[in-house]
């Protein structure tokens, strides 16, 4: 199995951020971008270094690179939920747009732009796992311009398996939440059917770490593992006592239940009861409180 997990930030980057590895970040965008923004070529712009990850453990691990066609993406795998990740998703696309704007360029040479989080815990209403968001008018749907795209994907809402995968994203996915399953000798076919996923997990299976990334990815890792832990453990708490709430209710209305048809039968033999002895069934319903 894959020693290492692909969703920890610096092995995300150490995995496609790395020029050696630029085959594979090429696949992982054109899984999620549309067909008129396939990638053919694509140059790292902040690589994966282990010198100057030493340095900044706890910098941004993000992903900077530019394609062929100008396009500019940021990709970033985050790990720890964020109450404002929309707007810290924002903030950093934002960033990379107005960076490519030098002293004395003119607004033409802006490219688009396209930012691409994958992020590790639910932060969206919608169901679906990937989401698209660009500038649109919100009552034609005309779109205002077309530099600017942000990716939402929720590795958590993915539900399919290994054998029901259908798109690239699905397969990458599949990969990134279950590398633990997989080795060079071990991968399943519905995956090594994308090449790139098959060299993924090869080259995920023989990453070594130096002792600084060993100290930093084992501290990610239990955080990791003890913040699914604590969402597992709220998980069934919340429907222990949705199951004790729900009993207690039942026996409550249950209770009422009773009550009501007791009354009801009794009510009802009254009635009968004045009508045998001669009384008019309006009386003996202003007797018994019916109108």
């Amino acid at each position: 199995m894959c020693r290492l997990n692909p969703r920890v930030d610096f092995v995300f980057k150490k995995l496609f951020g790395s020029e050696e590895h630029s085959d594979l970040l090429i696949s992982l965008i054109n899984s999620i971008v549309s067909a008129q923004d396939q990638v053919v070529r694509i140059e790292i712009k902040n690589p994966y270094n282990e010198k100057s990850f030493a340095r900044d453990k706890f910098s941004v691990l993000d992903i900077k690179a530019q394609d062929e066609k100008g396009r500019w993406y940021n990709i970033e795998m985050q790990i720890t939920d964020q109450e404002y990740y929309d707007k810290r998703s924002l903030y950093y696309w934002s960033r990379l747009y107005t960076s490519q704007l030098q002293e004395g360029m003119n607004y033409d040479k802006l490219a688009k732009t396209i930012g691409i989080n994958i992020l590790n815990f639910n932060c969206l209403p919608d169901k679906k796992y990937h989401n698209r968001f660009r500038l649109l008018n919100v009552d034609t749907g005309v779109e205002f311009i077309d530099d600017m795209e942000i990716h939402v994907i929720e590795l958590k809402k993915y539900e399919g398996d290994i054998e029901s995968v259908k798109t690239a994203l699905d397969r990458w996915i599949v990969f990134l939440t279950r590398a633990h399953e997989f080795s060079r000798s071990k991968i399943p076919p519905t995956l090594a059917e994308v090449t790139s996923i098959a060299r993924a997990i090869e080259v995920l299976d023989t990453m070594g770490l130096s002792t600084d990334e060993r100290a930093v990815y084992d501290g990610r890792l239990k955080w990791l593992r003890d913040e699914e832990m604590a969402i597992q453990t709220a998980h069934m708490r919340g429907k222990a006592e949705g199951l004790a709430a729900g009993k207690a209710e039942g026996l409550a209305e249950g209770k009422a239940e009773g009550r009501a048809e007791g009354r009801a039968e009794a009510l009802a033999d009254a009635f009968q009861r004045l009508l045998e002895a001669g009384i008019s069934k309006e009386q003996a319903k202003k007797m018994l409180g019916l109108e």
